[in-house]
């Protein structure tokens, strides 16, 4: 671990020293003493959601398919990045193409929407680099479907509500220290700081520095988070917030390994097998500020006002392989080498209105907002064409080890510089019509602009569409809760149709019915639900253009994907003692064969802890992911074989990872935990999204120490 960021662990520690507090003496015969023993385990159930609708509703009323990854269950399973944690949330699933750059999807559409703590924008390049640490969340909500109101631009997959934490109720410092397999470790600092009665500080640090079971591949990373908050009047609330990342990795891949040899057969390399070079690099490095002002008008309404300004910078060498090798020699292979840089600058403004209403002798809740975005983003690419050290031809990848001569990087500058801005208004109404049932009524109004050029591709197009939402909740019994919703998302195209209009934007049709029960006094919930997602007017080539110069085909609108499935997800306490996260997903892909085929139409993620009775402070779980089985069609073979023209598959058997953990807390303030990560050892692809893969982590291990001050 880097001495720098260690001086920085110690010297935030230093500053959270126990607080003295000076008493009136007290005769301590007149004190009745009174003393409780106990332990309160925090479990997997949320009870409530805000990512949806910025109305604060318990989960079991929100008409939309939530469910959220709780900071117990972040603790239990160590699930220190969003990968590790998203790899449990119902509907969600990870597509690791490479080392340092993932796609998410759900329902068959990727997962773009990406927030902190309500304000975001989409994923400029449709995908996340260097996997963020959760230190700083307290939890993450996952609202499934399109997310109208609080989104609107998009997929209508799903959007991911990052929680940040805030200062506890009572002053407190946690470390914990972790190590690993494969040379891992971390130190996180964790501490709340009041004081005066108004203001308060909470702190994150950590350093981490991973070895990794792919050869050469090994990160180092180190978050900074400082959250202060005051208290300006009785009713007046300003925080600020700011957070720094730095992700270095080194050895990183860059596309991912063949999956077929040039007759069509499966390769099969060992895990660690990685096409990158010794010399290859990618650092990413995030800020984000964040200013909050919150205002109690009255006792029913309130206002509040965010602005996020966020940065990145990422700079990396990288080298990839394309061709197909041959299966006896191993030989056919291409290395390429390039250089990234990217930038870019996000500007994020959230302002809205929230209160209680009062008609017709109910109350109701209204919110109404006006929303600000504007991300500026730039990258560039270099190559080496000239000194042979860019394009070398590789060995049999059995025998690849990562040294080739690194390239100058001087040739076929390309990249992009493109601006884009969202501009939003937004209304929200949960009206008690009756006893029991209440209908949420709203609509975002999106005015969205893109501006500039990507890799000599003109991105500039622009739209402007009102979005609507309907969803109506019903309190069958007082447990039992049925729902539906109906809501909507767009994207813009720049493709022109044959009187040479840009077509209207894609829109995203999201409709959805359940269940949902609260159970065991609350302490469990569980719902069901059905959804139907249509994805309209896609840009498609228009048949009568297909023969033309492609600057002069012309495209028509279309359906296009679309998805139907049910999903179940049960989260909280089942038994005394015992807690559980459970989803299963089902559902099925149209429109489309190969996302259908590479993408798992059946999904079961289950998360369990268990406090064990008759050994005090002893706490065991385990957490296991399971999907059916995929395939990508990768061509045909060629005529030099004797199976030519027959089709290559690359498949992928139904698999299960499985982790498990224990933790004994030898008193209150110090804990040791034991995790074990795929302890069957299972052997698979990460992702078939992309034609090429490579293998997930065989059985690891991680032995973390907490002790709270």
């Amino acid at each position: 671990m880097k001495k720098h960021s260690l001086a920085i662990a110690i010297s935030v520690a230093i500053g959270f020293t126990p607080l003295t507090h000076a008493e009136d003496a007290v005769d301590e015969a007149d004190v009745e003493r009174i003393e409780v023993k106990g332990s309160y385990i925090q479990g997997y159930n949320a009870h409530s959601a805000s990512g949806a609708s910025k109305l604060e509703l318990p989960i079991a009323e929100i008409p939309q398919s939530v469910s959220v990854i709780t900071n117990q269950q972040l603790q239990d399973f160590q699930l220190t990045d969003i990968n590790a944690a998203l790899d449990t949330a119902t509907g969600i699933n990870v597509e690791r193409i490479e080392t340092d750059r993932t796609y998410y999807t759900a329902r068959g559409f990727d997962v773009t929407n990406f927030q902190i703590d309500g304000v975001g924008l989409p994923l400029a390049s449709g995908n996340a680099h260097a996997g963020e640490d959760t230190a700083i969340y307290d939890r993450i909500e996952v609202i499934r479907g399109a997310n109208g109101l609080m989104t609107g631009v998009g997929n209508p997959s799903a959007t991911i509500n990052f929680i940040r934490k805030r200062p506890t109720a009572d002053d407190q410092l946690v470390v914990n220290g972790t190590y690993g397999s494969r040379n891992s470790g971390r130190l996180e600092l964790d501490g709340t700081k009041h004081f005066n009665e108004n203001f308060a500080a909470r702190a994150v640090v950590l350093t981490e520095s991973k070895e990794s079971y792919l050869d050469r591949y090994e990160t180092d990373k180190q978050v900074v988070y400082i959250f202060l908050e005051g208290h300006l009047t009785e009713y007046t609330t300003v925080t600020l917030s700011h957070s720094y990342s730095n992700n270095d990795a080194e050895g990183n891949l860059w596309g991912a390994l063949p999956l077929y040899y040039t007759d069509g057969s499966p390769t099969d390399y060992g895990r660690s097998t990685s096409t990158s070079a010794d010399w290859s690099n990618w650092q990413v490095i995030r800020n984000n500020t964040v200013v909050e002002l919150d205002h109690q008008l009255s006792e029913n309404w309130q206002i509040r006002s965010t602005y996020s300004y966020k940065d990145t910078d990422e700079d990396s060498e990288l080298f990839y392989v394309f061709g197909t090798p041959d299966r006896e020699t191993g030989l056919g292979l291409t290395g390429y080498g390039s250089q990234y840089v990217h930038d870019d600058e996000h500007h994020l403004f959230d302002l809205y209105l929230r209160g209680d209403i009062e008609m017709f002798g109910r109350d109701h809740q209204l919110v109404a907002g006006v929303n600000y975005a504007k991300l500026d983003y730039t990258d560039r690419s270099l190559y080496d064409y000239t000194t042979g050290a860019g394009f070398p031809p590789m060995p049999d990848l059995h025998e690849w080890d990562g040294n080739t001569p690194k390239p100058v990087f001087a040739d076929g500058e390309t990249g992009g510089d493109v601006t884009q801005e969202q501009k939003a208004a937004y209304v929200t109404g949960r009206f008690n019509l009756f006893d029991g049932f209440h209908a949420i009524v709203g609509g975002r109004y999106n005015d969205w602009d893109v501006d500039g050029e990507s890799y000599g591709v003109v991105r500039d197009t622009g739209d402007a569409e009102f979005i609507p939402y309907l969803g109506v909740v019903y309190r069958v019994v007082p447990e039992v809760v049925a729902y539906a919703s109906y809501t909507e998302t767009f994207q813009s195209q720049t493709e022109l149709n044959i009187d040479n209009e840009t077509l209207d934007p894609v829109t995203g049709e999201s409709a959805e019915i359940g269940l949902k029960a609260e159970l065991f006094d609350g302490r469990l919930l569980a719902s069901v639900a059905y959804f139907d997602v249509q994805q309209k007017n896609l840009a498609i080539l228009d048949p009568s253009t297909e023969n033309l110069p492609p600057d002069q085909q012309r495209y028509i609108g279309a359906d296009g994907i679309s998805s139907d499935g049910y999903e179940l997800d049960i989260a909280g306490e089942i038994y005394e003692g015992l807690n559980v996260s459970i989803g299963y997903t089902d559902f099925d892909i149209n429109g489309d064969d190969q996302v259908a085929a590479y993408t798992p139409s059946r999904m079961l993620k289950l998360s369990a802890v268990y406090e064990v009775p008759f050994l005090e402070g002893l706490t065991t779980g385990m957490n296991m992911r399971w999907q059916d089985d995929i395939s990508r069609v990768q061509g045909v073979v060629g005529d030099d074989f004797d199976n030519a023209g027959e089709e290559i598959v690359t498949e992928q058997d139904a698999y299960a990872i499985v982790d498990l953990m224990a933790r004994y807390e030898f008193n209150e303030d110090v804990s040791l935990s034991v995790n074990a990560y795929n302890v069957t050892d299972e052997k698979y692809l990460t992702s078939l999204y992309w034609a090429q893969g490579y293998y997930g982590a065989p059985a690891n291990y991680s032995a973390t120490l907490s002790w709270a001050f």
